[in-house]
């Protein structure tokens, strides 16, 4: 979702005037919220997986109405397709997929060795389906109001004081094959604490268990936010971070789009598919010969493409784009 606000930049770059309505799961409206390049945001009620012919039928017949002119599909799914043909808007747009043909009238075939990134691959959608140009790609950047922050530090009873504040994001709803180690997490946080950081831990409810060991490590000297947090109040309480160490996760997309000075920590995954896509970042990548294997758990059972990053090295990393946004803000 993050990754879809480029494309919603480049609709408006190329008429200023459109509306963009964006048919997603409940749980993303938080972030739509936070695109200025979004007129509405819809509720898609059905989750991931789900076929629920007769729900999209109705909804499809619900959209109708409001004489949407084209559809641009960022799902490869036949079922992600049904919608816009039941609600009839005349132009509808997307890779093939799942063999998507009659249900798509602008159907495009994805060149994988050209269009080498996911954000590249929804922004082409935005072109000609004959260009042979990759139209260049605006950075995501989320908006938040001091209000919100405020209401979020308030009902989560935070204080930010005059330390600086590092964020740590050390889940991967994907699974452990994109984890930095819980441990290596504990000692940046501990070694950053010792310097005088203040280090809050993000997370899912699901991410409790590994945001508490992390915490562990330091003594409890941590704020562990996670499960704790709304969506919309972990995007707004992320703004306020000096600097942020994520896994390959939508936290860390996240952080990139709110502009933080970041490090992302990538395992089986590829940071060539989907990098963070500010310009203050730093990718720590081993790029080992079994990766990326783009798998939940490592298959060799050691993990030594991210065992293998030093906590030092993320350390230093943590320094280096701390002074590159001093040097940005100078300039």
């Amino acid at each position: 979702m993050v990754m879809a606000q480029s494309l919603f930049k480049v609709l408006h770059q190329q008429q200023p005037d459109v509306q963009i309505d964006v048919l997603a799961p409940g749980w993303s409206l938080p972030l739509m919220e936070r695109m200025p390049e979004v007129t509405d945001a819809i509720d898609m009620p059905l989750g991931h997986g789900r076929l629920g012919l007769r729900q999209r039928y109705h909804l499809g017949r619900s959209l109708e109405s409001r004489g949407y002119t084209q559809a641009i599909l960022l799902p490869n799914s036949l079922k992600s397709a049904l919608v816009p043909f039941w609600a009839k808007i005349p132009k509808r747009t997307g890779w093939v997929g799942e063999m998507r043909y009659g249900l798509l009238n602008d159907i495009r075939k994805l060149d994988k060795s050209r269009l080498t990134m996911t954000v590249q691959r929804f922004v082409a959608l935005a072109q000609p389906a004959d260009s042979a140009q990759i139209a260049d790609i605006p950075a995501p950047r989320l908006q938040v109001s001091s209000s919100d922050v405020i209401a979020a530090m308030r009902d989560l009873h935070l204080a930010k004081g005059g330390e600086r504040l590092l964020v740590l994001c050390p889940g991967a709803e994907y699974g452990s094959a994109k984890c930095w180690p819980q441990e290596y997490y504990g000692e940046l946080a501990a070694g950053l604490i010792k310097q005088g950081w203040a280090v809050w831990l993000f997370g899912s409810e699901k991410d409790r268990q590994v945001c508490s060991a992390v915490n562990t490590v330091t003594g409890g000297r941590c704020e562990d936010l996670s499960g704790r947090t709304s969506l919309a109040q972990a995007v707004d309480l992320m703004s306020l971070a000096d600097a942020v160490v994520s896994n390959d996760s939508g936290l860390m997309h996240v952080a990139a789009a709110l502009d933080r000075p970041l490090v992302a920590i990538y395992g089986s995954s590829d940071p060539g598919f989907t990098p963070p896509l500010n310009r203050n970042s730093r990718v720590l990548h081993l790029g080992l010969d079994c990766g990326p294997c783009f798998k939940r758990e490592c298959p060799e059972g050691h993990l030594k493409c991210l065992r293998g990053i030093d906590v030092d090295v993320v350390a230093a990393m943590v320094q280096q784009v701390v002074q590159g946004k001093q040097v940005n803000d100078e300039e």
